[in-house]
């Protein structure tokens, strides 16, 4: 909706209308302070009170405030860091295993605190929890008569287990400043108590942070996660932040004092475009002054004149934006943010492995496939530690053990893989920079899910060499010379597996349901309508192997290895993407004339699960039906 206004010359102006805010929630926010760092310092007390710093490859990631008191930044070349520290610690960051294990520890324990399990890990270092029910159930048992000695109960069947505290003051800084006697009639407002009561819990977790596991960090506290983001970080570090909702204009003064590129959600693409229609200027990639994102206001953007939704979904309307974008950030300019707190899952959503190449971009076939090999390795990895368990030996089955130690079994899997690059403009080129990266997906072949006697390098081969780069040729075609600056891997789609119970129901105990014995069945039923084709089977050869091998339909998985197509009963074949040659990196890149040549998308798709054939069509109702229980 929009309103009408008088601008100081009496002209009328159309002045889009403020969103409507909903404060019925309470979101903490926690930022852990110089994570990377801290990590590193309870690795090693000796280091506690020294300038360190965390570097990857020849720049510093992050480093302590220590250092930054010295004049120290993030992202500084270590020479130039080292000119200006002599004393400066210098250690490695890029090995990620020690800062994700923190991370886990300190989400786990935040996590156990959230009644509703919702806990939602931002990176490494930031989490956001909605505790609404906590905050609600404590406002409940409030003592008007003895607010000083208040007691926050952290479980409902549990009336010991909490902490006492001082309701008639909040915890840490409020934003706005409000005079203590003005505070007394304030609540009498029930959402000022809540947002009391969240400050109290949000201090006593950071200090349980602090002294249980070695970690101090940086708190806010408002009714949504940007405004609760936002407000942690005026008082950093060390100190926590409450944004008092009472009114519109304490909000909307909040979000004006920011610039627009401070806010949540708005991307350097956004902020770019916005920027250049405010300003009047078109930038380049030569002359855009990285500096501008932070000259630019919310107050300047959200007063421009005419400003309203549908101006901003015009300015960030670009070929493959998001439809929606203008309203959005329209919202987001007020304040106004209805995302939820994700519900917390010991399984993350997607898991990614990103290295840039600013310094130094990649430019031949040799460099693009030593990293290639270098990501798939961290994310074959990543993905048998996260996704896989052991397991339990009182119970597996004599095949789901080697050397009588336990196997590794999926708990969970994706289906997609995704490649994303970033290209720099050369020098002196006249093509604008794309600011945006590039992507390209395509189902996760299913030999990265064998865990039975494979190692991770070598199926981290097969994928750089069959997946990876036959995606990256696909989103550039020239044979080298890409100024590569950033390859980022991911696999996303998680799909849950299902165990069955130890007692049976059919499943055993090795993992999830047999939909082999179904298929099996399946064709015993149907085989006095089966029409066979009498000429013999052909043997199959193994692919890695001279020797030829025969399928066996009496085994309750298929082998992806072994099987291919058995003639006597009607099958779809597998088409996969394969560079047929044991050399993929030479070949594929330097002697094969039509090595960048477009494949065609797969129709099929074998299980990993059960080894049969699929449809691409049909891929999700079959991954269902392993993630239900007998």
């Amino acid at each position: 909706m929009k309103t009408s206004a008088l601008t100081s010359g009496g002209a009328k102006t159309i002045v889009a209308r403020a969103p409507k805010r909903n404060d019925d929630r309470v979101i903490l926010h926690f930022d852990y302070d110089c994570f990377y760092a801290s990590v590193l310092e309870n690795a090693n007390p000796g280091l506690k009170g020294q300038p360190l710093g965390v570097k990857q490859k020849s720049i510093l990631a992050t480093c302590n405030y220590a250092a930054r008191a010295h004049g120290v930044k993030k992202l500084m070349p270590i020479a130039e860091a080292h000119k200006i520290c002599p004393g400066l610690v210098v250690l490695s960051g890029e090995d990620l295993t020690p800062f994700r294990d923190a991370s886990k520890r300190l989400w786990s324990f935040l996590r156990s605190h959230s009644w509703s399990d919702r806990a939602e890990r931002l990176g490494l270092d930031e989490v956001f929890l909605d505790v609404t029910d906590v905050i609600a159930y404590n406002q409940e048992l409030l003592n008007r008569n003895a607010l000083q000695d208040s007691f926050f109960q952290l479980s409902r069947h549990d009336p010991e287990k909490g902490f006492s505290f001082d309701a008639t003051q909040f915890f840490g800084c409020i934003q706005p400043s409000v005079d203590p006697k003005d505070l007394t009639l304030l609540l009498d407002n029930p959402l000022c108590v809540r947002l009391l009561l969240a400050s109290h819990l949000a201090g006593y977790l950071r200090l349980k942070l602090e002294e249980d596991f070695g970690y101090t960090s940086s708190g806010g506290i408002s009714t949504n996660k940007t405004l609760a983001k936002l407000a942690g970080s005026v008082n950093k570090p060390q100190n926590q932040t409450t944004l008092l909702t009472l009114r519109d204009d304490y909000v909307q003064d909040f979000m004006d004092g920011h610039k627009l590129r401070q806010i949540p959600g708005i991307g350097s693409r956004i902020a770019q475009l916005i920027e250049d229609h405010v300003l009047s200027i078109s930038t380049t990639p030569d002359s855009r002054d990285l500096e501008i994102g932070t000259k630019v206001t919310v107050r300047e953007v959200r007063q421009y004149p005419s400003m309203s939704p549908d101006l901003l979904e015009r300015i960030l309307d670009r070929p493959g934006s998001e439809r929606g974008s203008g309203e959005k950030v329209w919202n987001f300019l007020h304040g106004v943010d209805a995302s939820e707190v994700k519900e917390a899952s010991d399984v993350p959503t997607q898991i990614s492995i990103e290295d840039t190449y600013m310094a130094r971009p990649l430019n031949t076939p040799n460099e693009l496939m030593r990293e290639l090999r270098a990501i798939a390795t961290s994310l074959v990895r990543r993905m048998r530690v996260d996704l896989a368990v052991a397991d339990d030996p009182d119970h597996s089955s004599p095949a789901s053990q080697q050397d009588g130690q336990p196997q590794l079994r999926w708990i969970a899997y994706p289906r997609t893989l995704r490649l994303s690059t970033f290209i720099r403009p050369k020098p002196n080129s006249t093509i604008p920079e794309n600011l945006g990266r590039r992507s390209r997906s395509q189902p996760l072949p299913s030999f990265v899910l064998n865990l039975k006697d494979t190692s991770i390098e070598a199926v981290a081969e097969r994928l750089a060499s069959e997946a990876l780069l036959p995606l990256f040729r696909r989103l550039h075609s020239e044979r080298q010379g890409w100024n590569l600056a950033l390859i980022n891997v991911c696999v996303a789609n998680m799909v849950m597996v299902a165990r069955s119970s130890e007692t049976g129901n059919g499943g055993g105990a090795g993992g999830a349901r047999d939909i082999g014995r179904m298929f099996r069945t399946q064709e015993d039923k149907l085989r006095e309508w089966t029409v066979y084709d009498p000429t013999p089977i052909a043997p199959v050869l193994d692919s890695t192997s001279s020797s030829a091998c025969v399928t066996d339909t009496n085994d309750d998985v298929m082998d992806i290895e072994e099987v291919n197509k058995e003639k006597g009963v009607e099958a779809v074949e597998v088409v996969e993407e394969l560079i047929e040659t044991s050399d993929p990196v030479a070949i594929s890149l330097d002697s094969d004339a039509d090595a960048w040549e477009e494949e065609d998308e797969d129709e099929s798709q074998r299980c990993h699960l059960c080894g049969h054939i699929i449809p691409i069509f049909a891929i999700l109702a079959h991954e269902r039906f392993h993630s239900v229980d007998d």
